[in-house]
């Protein structure tokens, strides 16, 4: 009976010292803080930490120093943009306590993002279950966790460190939860948000669409801004001809001129607020041609020809992505390519245009890996003699919203462009194996 009783508190003993040292991993941390060296972070701050092992363990709870940095891909968003964050615990302070090594991909955190200033509230933050083996005596690594938020109000948001939680699959399925000791812990990031710009319904109509060399074409605006001065002039292309005038808007914003238009290269009418063309305070294109009414000279023909506006279209060249697969136990990056999207902007106008991406979880048999597992890298060209640059979108995570590619607005703009992206799924080690999908929607606008 005592030879039983002395093999179970040994028994006993290994768990406790297993369970406990896995339960620490994460349970406090502390180091000198230093400036965040990645785009888009902020500052390195330490906070006081208290972390309670599980229950099995034997350990009392966990006082010590965390030090963390939060960095955002949108440090200047506008009311209704979604920003990621990544809350990250730089360097833990407790080691591995016990001469027993922990293997890899063990650990699961989570945690939250305190808002503060502008908008309140908390942002929930997940990181994958992969970690580094942990030697006996060793150093532990330190995490990071991603979530997303969306603005809703204008002003400097800041962004805490908040409380973490550690869950643990290892022998057994536990928890070490640790909470900021005298909330709210310092502001890490600064985000300054700004007033989404009021759209643009400014309108424009003419009373004709042709007209003689210097004949007089009624021009009416509406909805610009009450009593401001306007200019209304013609366009040959991009450029801006002679032919201009400049009235007042009525108390309504609406007015009506009567533009005289002599240029044979004419071939459009626009309206702007403002000492130059701006399309937030714009309207137009509006098609304008000059019927030359010269006479022919004897022995002679008369030859002319026009140039119509087109469509902002997208097509890809196939709605099915193959990644990579990735060994169950390991884990890791399943990798692919998006199917080469091309985008043909043939209005022929001012406005610009872009692509964005959000996807869904990707089920299957082992449940379902997270939409915010999967990162692109985009790319795009320009064919060549397109009036637009393209430029790609921010390489990172999809989720719910990310933009693959776009231009911008201009004085004339328009092209085909070629977009593709390098995708990576991060699936967790112990995925059930088996298929797993989910749909990446593509929205161009």
């Amino acid at each position: 009976m005592a030879f039983t009783r002395t093999r179970a508190a040994a028994r006993r003993r290994r768990w406790t010292a297993v369970l406990g040292a896995t339960a620490l991993a994460f349970a406090a941390g502390g180091a000198l803080a230093a400036p965040a060296q990645a785009t888009g972070a902020g500052q390195s701050v330490e906070f006081p930490t208290r972390c309670v092992p599980p229950p099995i363990a034997g350990i009392p709870p966990i006082e010590g120093v965390t030090t963390a940095v939060i960095s955002v891909d949108k440090p200047n968003p506008k009311i209704g943009d979604t920003v990621g964050v990544t809350y990250s615990i730089t360097k833990p302070a407790a080691s591995n306590p016990v001469d027993l090594a922990l293997p890899a991909d063990i650990l699961t955190p989570t945690g939250k993002v305190v808002l503060g200033g502008a908008q309140t509230g908390a942002v929930n933050v997940t990181g994958p279950k992969k970690n580094p083996p942990v030697p006996g005596k060793g150093a532990f690594p330190g995490f990071s966790m991603t979530g997303s938020f969306t603005v809703t109000k204008a002003g400097e948001i800041t962004l805490s460190p908040g409380d973490y939680n550690i869950h643990t699959s290892y022998i057994m399925e536990l928890d070490t939860p640790c909470t900021v000791l005298n909330p709210p812990a310092p502001v890490s990031q600064r985000v300054q948000a700004g007033d989404q710009p009021v759209p643009n319904e400014r309108t424009l109509e003419l009373g004709s669409g042709t007209g003689a060399p210097g004949a007089r074409v009624t021009v009416t605006g509406a909805r610009f801004t009450p009593l401001a001065e306007v200019t209304v002039v013609a366009r040959a292309g991009a450029a801006e001809t002679a032919d201009r005038m400049t009235v007042t808007t009525d108390s309504q914003g609406g007015f009506v001129a009567r533009l005289k238009v002599n240029d044979l290269a004419t071939t459009g009418v626009v309206a702007y607020e403002g000492a130059s063309w701006n399309a937030e305070k714009g309207a137009g294109p509006i098609p304008y041609q000059v019927i030359d009414d010269t006479p022919t000279p004897p022995n002679s023909q008369k030859i002319t020809a026009a140039v119509t506006a087109g469509e902002l279209s997208m097509t890809q060249a196939g709605d099915a992505v193959a990644l990579s697969a990735v060994d169950f136990g390991q884990g890791g990056a399943a990798t692919g390519a998006l199917r080469t999207v091309t985008v043909k902007d043939f209005r022929g106008g001012p406005a610009g245009w872009s692509v964005t991406g959000k996807v869904t979880d990707f089920a299957g048999p082992g449940g379902a890996i997270g939409a915010d597992r999967l990162s692109w890298t985009p790319a795009c060209v320009a064919k060549e003699g397109s009036p637009s640059a393209c430029t790609a979108g921010t390489a990172g995570p999809v989720g719910a919203g990310a933009t693959l590619a776009s231009t911008a607005n201009g004085t004339l703009t328009g092209g085909e462009f070629t977009v593709d992206a390098q995708l990576s799924l991060d699936v967790p080690a112990f995925t059930a194996p088996g298929s797993y999908a989910g749909v990446l929607t593509l929205t161009l606008s």
